[in-house]
């Protein structure tokens, strides 16, 4: 599966210590790690649970049981404050959190994970001297305030609320950090929240099932390898402010995406029906592109080929055998 990585490696000279990545089990985070230990760059993957499921299937499974393993619950800041001080910790990648149906569900555990997990990443940050952080708000922030546009969520405010943190922690004590605002990540891997249905689709497709998107229209394709690679790349250099940047991906419709898909399997039932996603789809990336050195951009065209051929060759091995859900 190194096809998935390979334009995503880094440097390792590029990084001054290790790396602790939270949320390492889920969709980004496992590309982060499987990006970061393709590169020879030393990383600590975290998450509440030691469940490599994502990771394998980013960069295979003997590749993901040799990773550096945490087991850490994130709203727990003395354990996270052991975990960074034993490790030698100099690099922050804090992915760990609730998606939106988990939220609303629970919304005071979302809180405390979503929340109060940031806070202690910043506050490690700050007593280990650490002057590189990114952490990841999302695209639900910039519903705020309300009566716009966008739908509201309990997720986008409790990532707003990190925003605003992270600015107090640069400006009462110069903890730097970058949040990133992921739009619609698709790709090996994600397969869960609201928005991960576009890649079960491109799953479905490559399994020669029937299956409906529930939404049209213009869509936010954000390729995980690239949210990935645009994570390492803030953290990359010292930070010197507490910044927020929209990551977007390519703007483009869903019916198109399934054109796409269809050009590379002629007879796949994939189709889509319904309302647009109830989220902007063309916020822009030029600050972010200005701000961090350069990483790979991903077209729609070849992150929904990479995802195709990788499903096909998941599920010839067997580690797909049916679709989430």
């Amino acid at each position: 599966m190194n096809f998935l990585t390979d334009r995503f490696l880094v440097s390792a000279d590029r990084f001054d210590g290790p790396i602790l990545v939270t949320g390492a089990g889920g969709c980004i985070g496992a590309w982060t790690v499987a990006i970061l230990s393709r590169s020879g760059v030393p990383c600590v993957a975290a998450d509440l649970q030691d469940d490599r499921t994502r990771p394998s299937l980013v960069m295979g499974a003997d590749a993901a049981g040799a990773l550096t393993w945490e087991v850490l619950d994130v709203t727990d800041a003395t354990r996270v404050a052991e975990v960074v001080k034993s490790h030698g910790i100099r690099t922050i990648i804090h992915l760990a959190g609730l998606q939106v149906p988990f939220c609303a569900a629970n919304p005071a555990l979302g809180a405390r994970v979503n929340v109060e997990g940031t806070i202690n990443m910043l506050e490690a940050a700050r007593h280990a001297e650490i002057k590189r952080t990114t952490y990841a708000s999302s695209i639900a922030s910039v519903s705020f305030p309300p009566g716009g546009p966008y739908k509201e969520t309990l997720y986008g405010a409790y990532k707003l609320a990190n925003e605003n943190t992270a600015y107090v922690y640069w400006n009462d004590w110069e903890v730097p950090s970058i949040g990133l605002r992921p739009n619609v990540v698709y790709g090996v891997a994600r397969d869960q929240g609201m928005s991960s249905l576009n890649t079960a689709g491109i799953q479905a497709a490559a399994m020669g099932l029937p299956f409906e998107i529930p939404y049209t229209g213009s869509y936010s394709w954000l390729y995980a390898g690239e949210a990935a690679a645009a994570f390492i790349a803030a953290v990359s250099q010292a930070g010197e402010s507490a910044s927020v940047f929209d990551l977007n991906g390519r703007c483009e419709t869903i019916e198109n995406g399934l054109s796409i898909l269809r050009g590379l399997d002629s007879g796949m039932a994939v189709t889509a029906k319904g309302d647009p996603f109830p989220f902007p789809a063309d916020l822009d990336e030029a600050p972010l592109w200005a701000s961090v050195p350069k990483y790979p951009h991903v077209s729609v065209q070849d992150g929904i080929e990479d995802t195709y051929r990788a499903f096909k060759q998941l599920i010839a091995d067997g580690q797909v055998t049916a679709l989430p859900g």
